[in-house]
């Protein structure tokens, strides 16, 4: 829980606002998809969309918390119709919950993405140890950096959690290309690498906008872009990421259904 740099404009504590604004709109309205979309697909993947839903409901609690400390931390207030001046009042501001939601969710996104996979039950279990453990330590090893001051304290934790970062990554990009290939129709395949590689994008985010403190930006527009910006990559890879879950999840299950369906 770093102390907010005083000087913030309107338009800079504006932004912030409606991006906290928008990741709980996008993860609230992305909870309630998810679970009434439960009985429209067959039983092997509820579980995966069961588990998509605890994610963005997890992110929804999350934003609505960090977005009451920012609102607490300010004053914004026009004397005589004029512009909007902003002051801090003096709470701190603990955006600390991000790192809270994403050793909840970070492990269970990519546990959600194994399980509508639908691979062997021996694989399943050994990735889902693999990668979940190793996301897990990725948000563990980026939370002492990120409450520093120091640049170069910043990037040493940095560097040590792009390890188990690069690890996923690749996992996800290489590792699982060959499953992806035994999806049961071409439709499932182009979502499910579709749902890689989205992850993947999403996940590059995060360390460029971890450095965003460390560029030379500083002050109330250093902070806006870290929030903003932490918030569009948080909406990608649940709220979107989630949506190509239930996409999979769907098409698997017409697919299924429509074997069921066909003559002996």
């Amino acid at each position: 829980m770093a102390p907010l740099p005083d000087g913030f404009s309107y338009a800079e504590w504006n932004a912030t606002y409606n991006g906290l604004s928008f990741g709980i709109a996008a993860m609230g309205s992305a909870t309630i998809f998810f679970w009434l979309q439960l009985p429209n697909v067959t039983k092997s993947y509820r579980t995966a969309l069961t588990i998509t839903g605890i994610v963005t409901l997890i992110g929804t609690y999350h934003y609505i918390r960090i977005f009451n400390s920012w609102s607490e931390a300010f004053t914004v207030a026009s004397k005589d119709g004029g512009d909007y001046h902003v002051k801090l009042t003096g709470a701190p501001f603990n955006d600390g919950y991000r790192y809270v939601d994403w050793l909840l969710t970070v492990p269970l996104l990519l546990i959600e993405l194994i399980l509508v996979m639908k691979l062997p039950q021996e694989e399943t279990v050994s990735l889902s140890w693999k990668l979940g453990l190793a996301s897990a330590l990725m948000v563990a090893l980026g939370y002492p950096g990120e409450i520093q001051e120091d640049l170069s304290v910043r990037w040493f934790w940095w560097c040590l959690s792009m390890i188990p970062f690069c690890y996923v990554v690749f996992t996800l990009a290489v590792g699982l290309a060959e499953s992806t290939s035994k999806q049961p129709s071409p439709a499932a395949a182009s979502l499910v690498s579709a749902a890689r590689y989205l992850t993947v994008l999403s996940w590059c985010t995060y360390p460029f906008v971890y450095m965003v403190k460390s560029v030379g930006l500083a002050g109330p527009a250093a902070t806006m872009y870290e929030q903003v910006g932490y918030s569009i990559a948080d909406v990608m890879a649940k709220a979107v990421f989630g949506v190509l879950i239930w996409a999979i999840a769907s098409e698997k299950s017409a697919v299924e259904e429509s074997g069921k369906l066909l003559p002996n």
